[in-house]
């Protein structure tokens, strides 16, 4: 994640938010009560229905939606604009879950806060996707290390090989139904885009 964030208050203006999503070239920024809590998001897509609407002469049945676009469109403050409540992630949880929180809700990037829900960092989807620059000599050393081990009678009869990502896992497995369960351990090593098995 990174650590350094900016956020804004409740009550920064609209063309202040702007200002600040264009100087730092970011799509989406924090929103914090006075204690440093993250009470919301304010994105570019919840400021686009001001201008949208402004040629958008209004209807005599509104969806939801709709409505909602309205309400967004007559705020002056973060807190009239923003996603609340915010979707974030605690420090501790694993980048899988922070991926598939981000993936669910097409998110671009997700606060990270502590225990008290107070702002701690924000992780990106390039943030997760750094994992997979890993170098593959890492994450065989890993798979020998941490998984094999994992599997009973496994360690010594297995071998790995790791390209670009894609780990080959040959040898012997003295039981065959442990291939989906070594499959998930190594699916789960960071770094590991693929996995493939060359079994005798």
């Amino acid at each position: 994640m990174t650590h350094a964030v900016v956020a804004v208050s409740q009550d920064t203006s609209f063309k202040e938010i702007v200002h600040k999503l264009q100087e730092r070239h970011v799509s989406a920024l924090p929103v914090l009560e006075g204690d440093g809590r993250v009470v919301g998001v304010v994105s570019e897509a919840d400021l686009l229905p001001k201008e949208a609407r402004r040629s958008d002469p209004p209807h005599l049945y509104e969806t939801p939606e709709r409505l909602e676009e309205v309400r967004k469109s007559a705020g002056v403050t973060a807190a009239d604009l923003m996603s609340s409540p915010a979707v974030s992630v605690r420090a501790d949880v694993p980048l899988a879950a922070a991926a598939r929180a981000m993936a669910r809700r097409r998110l671009k990037r997700l606060p990270v806060v502590d225990g008290q829900g107070c702002l701690v960092g924000i992780v990106s989807r390039m943030d997760l996707l750094k994992t997979f620059l890993r170098p593959d000599d890492r994450i065989a050393e890993e798979i020998r290390g941490e998984v094999f081990g994992l599997v009973p009678g496994a360690g010594a009869d297995l071998r790995v090989e790791v390209e670009d990502g894609v780990a080959t896992v040959g040898g012997e497995l003295p039981d065959s139904r442990d291939v989906a369960v070594l499959a998930r351990l190594v699916r789960s090593v960071e770094g590991v885009v693929d996995v493939r098995f060359d079994l005798a």
